[in-house]
């Protein structure tokens, strides 16, 4: 089978949005809360804010430690490139010139509730799966593609768990 996805050079993203019967405050809350991440991520195990930082500003530093059943364990370091408080928190893993990842969520207000959307760019600095593609680079659009999916299922799981929280 020829795939004609994306390549990890292409640096592919992945958004999923909620809406969330509750105030914008209310979300924005536990989205930077990155201490309750853990709980609502199948991979990532544990984070905590490096530096002496206590919340998001932009500089700070967090330490992940993630598990997933291919790739073993591994930890990052991740850096808040973008913070406004109450709209939007986003960071970049490992190094912000030339990051592993980008992530991101935004808080929108609206219809008496809030829009949360979680985005995720691969890319375009060396990962987890980099091995993995230059083993197989005839299988490279293949790789990417499953982990795009399972990344947008972890979204989810988090986006979920968020409402949750928050409506309760």
């Amino acid at each position: 089978m020829k795939w004609t996805g994306a390549r990890y050079t292409d640096k592919p993203t992945v958004e999923v949005r909620t809406w969330i019967d509750a105030p914008p405050e209310r979300v924005w809350a536990l989205v930077a809360d990155i201490g309750l991440m853990p709980s609502m991520s199948r991979e990532l195990q544990s984070v905590e804010w490096l530096d002496g930082a206590t919340g998001p500003v932009v500089g700070a530093r967090f330490l992940g430690r993630s598990k997933h059943e291919a790739f073993g364990e591994w930890a990052t370091t991740s850096h808040v490139i973008e913070c406004e408080p109450g709209r939007v928190l986003a960071w970049a893993v490992e190094d912000p010139a030339d990051p592993t990842a980008i992530w991101r969520f935004r808080v929108h207000a609206g219809d008496g509730g809030t829009e949360l959307s979680e985005w995720m760019q691969m890319g375009p600095g060396r990962s987890g799966l980099s091995p993995a593609i230059d083993r197989m680079p005839e299988k490279e659009q293949q790789i990417v593609f499953v982990r795009m999916r399972e990344i947008e299922q972890n979204i989810t799981l988090t986006l979920d768990r968020i409402k949750q929280l928050a409506e309760s």
